[in-house]
């Protein structure tokens, strides 16, 4: 992995640890079918007290079924593969156009020192993820 690209990926690890983000990748829209399913069948059953019955047992269902599916964020940038990590540093790279740095430390150090630029590197990355990994955030 080119060096520069390496640079920035280090640093979109380090602004979402230190925002504690956790992913989940498409596994919560199965646990929200669970818990809204079985407050259907729930209410065909039981009617209003049925909703509330199958909602609370779905959510229960639908928590269980997706538990441990969110990982920290950092853990998801370091496993993507080289093409993925292209295109995250090309989307981060057009904020940091005009920054020169000559290694990881110091980049984090210019961008963590500035709070717009940290801002606005952390929008590239949410985009990136949303975007790209169709992912879901979880902030801690």
């Amino acid at each position: 992995m080119a060096p520069r690209m390496d640079d920035v990926v280090r640093l979109c690890c380090e602004i979402s640890a230190h925002g504690q983000m956790k992913v989940a990748v498409k596994n919560s829209t199965k646990g929200a079918m669970v818990a809204g399913g079985t407050a259907f069948v729930g209410g065909l059953l039981g009617g209003p007290a049925g909703i509330a019955v199958g909602g609370a047992v779905g959510g229960l269902l639908g928590a269980w079924m997706t538990s441990g599916q969110f990982r920290p964020l950092p853990q998801i940038l370091m496993e993507l593969p080289v093409d993925q990590k292209q295109k995250l540093y090309d989307d981060v790279a057009r904020v940091l156009d005009s920054l020169d740095w000559m290694d990881a430390a110091q980049l984090i150090a210019l961008v963590m020192g500035n709070a717009t630029l940290q801002q606005q590197v952390t929008c590239a990355l949410l985009n990136y993820v949303t975007q790209e990994l169709r992912a879901e955030f979880c902030h801690n």
